[in-house]
């Protein structure tokens, strides 16, 4: 696995030895951040479920200012730190072990400016995490990746590889 483009392009990542964690594919990946390369520059980026931190670093390679990453399995944790501290990323990135559903559920309005979800295949929990930010709109984007096959609220823009689907959320512009 590596960073696929930007400042960072081609750099390895280190990934967890957890038969669970399923790292995002780099096409999915590259195509995610390419649907989202208009409001990358310096933004402030969340990603919940983090694993290996592949998108928020890959958002950081590509221009955002900073990222949060919410993860709690040990073996995720470690390949985190381990990948933030090769890309000497230290200064731009914090890293909290805890529960990404809580978590997001206590975010303020307009704590982030792009929010990344993808929770194991299979559960809820990306369910909770949209429920939240329709409830409290904690970022202007909420880019999520899911099986094609979960039914979500429709988003306003969504791109199929496969069985994963990447759907993103935006808040609508104010009104003059």
């Amino acid at each position: 696995m590596r960073i696929v483009g930007g400042k960072y392009g081609g750099r390895d990542l280190l990934s967890p030895s957890d038969f669970r964690v399923r790292p995002t594919a780099e096409p999915v990946r590259a195509a995610l951040l390419d649907m989202l390369a208009a409001d990358i520059k310096d933004a402030s980026v969340i990603e919940f479920f983090a694993g290996t931190g592949a998108i928020g670093l890959e958002a950081i390679s590509r221009g955002a200012r900073r990222c949060d990453f919410i993860e709690t399995r040990p073996s995720s944790l470690h390949a985190l730190k381990a990948n933030v501290a090769l890309l000497r990323m230290k200064t731009r990135t914090r890293i909290f072990k805890k529960d990404a559903v809580p978590f997001a559920a206590q975010l303020n309005e307009d704590a982030y400016d792009i929010a990344f979800a993808d929770p194991p295949y299979g559960s809820r929990m990306l369910d909770h995490v949209i429920k939240a930010w329709m409830e409290k709109r904690f970022s202007r984007i909420l880019a999520v990746e899911h099986e094609r096959t979960h039914s979500l609220p429709k988003g306003d823009e969504t791109r199929t590889f496969d069985d994963t689907t990447i759907t993103i959320y935006r808040r609508a512009a104010p009104s003059a």
